[in-house]
């Protein structure tokens, strides 16, 4: 009979299987060091722990909200040094959501000029092309100050 501790050992398409993520991204963040190296049996696999996979499941979750690799090693931090108040993760994800939301600004923006564009299109019988003109527009860098239509008072 294997003792408890042995049966809670998994090996890397295991716990990529039990996380969903995918074994490239297992070794990945390995390499990286978000993930600790497990220990080797005898015969050389690697041999991860229900901590591994708890680590694992974390670092997965906080990419799906959009957290970069920085941002989660930041993070993972803060778990090893459980001596840390929550501030500085809260702050961190002040920070991302404050990213998150210019990100949602700049789609909707992006979404009101293909919609208008697309319903300048029409059928698509235009001899011009309303996408191809749009496309061609000088767009003004984020540091210069907006153009005054030409003609146009303001």
């Amino acid at each position: 009979m294997r003792d408890q501790n042995s049966a809670k050992r998994l090996q890397r398409a295991e716990l990529a299987r039990r996380t969903g993520a995918n074994l490239e991204t297992v070794r990945y963040y390995e390499k990286v060091g978000l993930l600790p190296p497990p220990p080797r049996t005898a015969s050389g696999y690697r041999s991860y722990d229900t901590a591994h996979e708890r680590r694992l499941s974390f670092v997965l979750r906080a990419r799906e909200l959009g957290f970069s690799l920085e941002e989660v090693r930041a993070l993972l931090r803060l778990v090893d040094e459980r001596d840390q108040p929550c501030a500085e993760a809260s702050q961190l994800a002040a920070t991302h959501l404050a990213d998150v939301r210019a990100k949602i600004a700049d789609l909707r923006r992006m979404e009101g000029v293909l919609k208008e564009v697309v319903a300048q299109c029409g059928d698509g019988t235009r001899p011009d092309c309303p996408l191809i003109e749009t496309l061609f527009r000088e767009i003004p860098s984020p540091q210069a100050k907006p153009r005054k239509p030409a003609g146009g008072k303001s």
